[in-house]
Parts: C-alpha cells; structure tokens; sequence
C-alpha cells in the first residue's frame, strides 16, 4: 500500500486499503479535506478527488479517476479506473461506471444504475472500441438503469429507474422504457439538482 496525501478532518478505516499500487510507477491518490473512507473500500493510486469525498462500505475507486468535491461513492458502487466526476455527485449503492464515463456536476445515480463502455463485449479478436457515455450536469438516473456506450445524456435530464438508454437524451428530457424513448421533462422534475 503506498501513501495518501490527505487534507484535513479524514476519516479512514483500518480495513479500507487506499493506494493500491498497480503499477512500480504509480502515484498515491491524493484527497482534499474531510475525506471520509469506509470499511472494505479500495482506492487504487493514479486517484485525485476533491474535498468532501466519502464511499460507502466495499466501494472501489479504480486508477485514473478524478472526482471534484462533495462526492459521494456508495456501497460497492465501482468507479473502474479513467471515470472524471464533478462535484456534488451522489453516486449510490451497486453503480458501475467503466473507463472513459463522464459525469459533470450535481448528478444522482440511483442504486444498481450502471453505465456500459463495450459496444461488443463478446470479442474475437484485436482490442475493443471502448467509449464511456457522458452524464451532464444535473442528470439524474433511476434505479437500475443501464446507459449504453458512447450516449450523451444532457444537461438536466431524468432517465427512469429501469430505462435502457441506446440514444443520446436531449437536455431537460425525460428518458423512460426498454429501450428509453424521450418524453417531455414533468414539471416536478426540472433542474437543478440539489445535491
């Protein structure tokens, strides 16, 4: 385990590893202030977050992911190594985002919601075409969703718990259904978020 720089006020557990070193030549992550790192959480090295950092128990924080302040990684939610997180983030229990996703600032991924980089996860041969999708700010994403590779969801808009969403979603959209069709934003529903 290599050494994490820490800002003031963290909280870590004795059973939390923070800076798993994967490579001879990597770096320890580095945290802003009143970082707070539950049990059984892993955070690999190569790893920048800002203040206010917190996981759940069991989270994995994978190398080269960024994350700005107030961010929340729940229980066994995986951040998969190259994911760029803004701030005032709540990321909840059983989220999967893969290398290259984007996620701007004030965004909710309800539990189990998942993200997917792979637009052929069977392969034979050569190296996969990965293309994270990109979650804008203000998105809010139910409850075992699933966003399929390269997809854009803009600014504001809410993909229903369970939405399979094969399409781009334009900004201060509804995004509902297997797979996801777009439906006008409900008044209940408009940004921001308030995180």
């Amino acid at each position: 385990m290599s050494s994490a720089s820490f800002g003031d006020g963290a909280e870590v557990s004795d059973a939390a590893t923070v800076g798993h070193a994967y490579a001879a030549e990597s770096t320890p992550p580095e945290f802003g202030t009143d970082a707070r790192v539950r049990a059984e959480t892993i955070i690999y090295d190569d790893v920048t977050v800002g203040d206010g950092f917190q996981t759940g128990h069991g989270a994995l924080v994978r190398e080269g992911t960024t994350a700005g302040d107030d961010v929340l990684v729940g229980t066994n939610a995986v951040l998969d190594g190259d994911v760029t997180v803004g701030s005032h983030v709540s990321i909840q229990t059983g989220v999967y985002l893969p290398p290259g996703t984007t996620v701007g600032d004030r965004v909710f991924l309800g539990p189990c919601a998942t993200a997917t980089n792979d637009r052929r996860p069977v392969r034979q041969s050569g190296d996969p075409d990965l293309d994270g999708p990109t979650l804008e700010d203000d998105v809010s994403v139910g409850a075992n969703a699933t966003i399929l590779p390269g997809v854009t969801v803009g600014a504001g808009a809410f993909v229903a718990a369970g939405a399979v969403v094969t399409r781009d979603v334009p900004s201060e959209t509804l995004a509902v259904g297997v797979p996801a069709r777009h439906e006008p934003l409900p008044d209940d529903l408009q940004p921001p978020n308030e995180l």
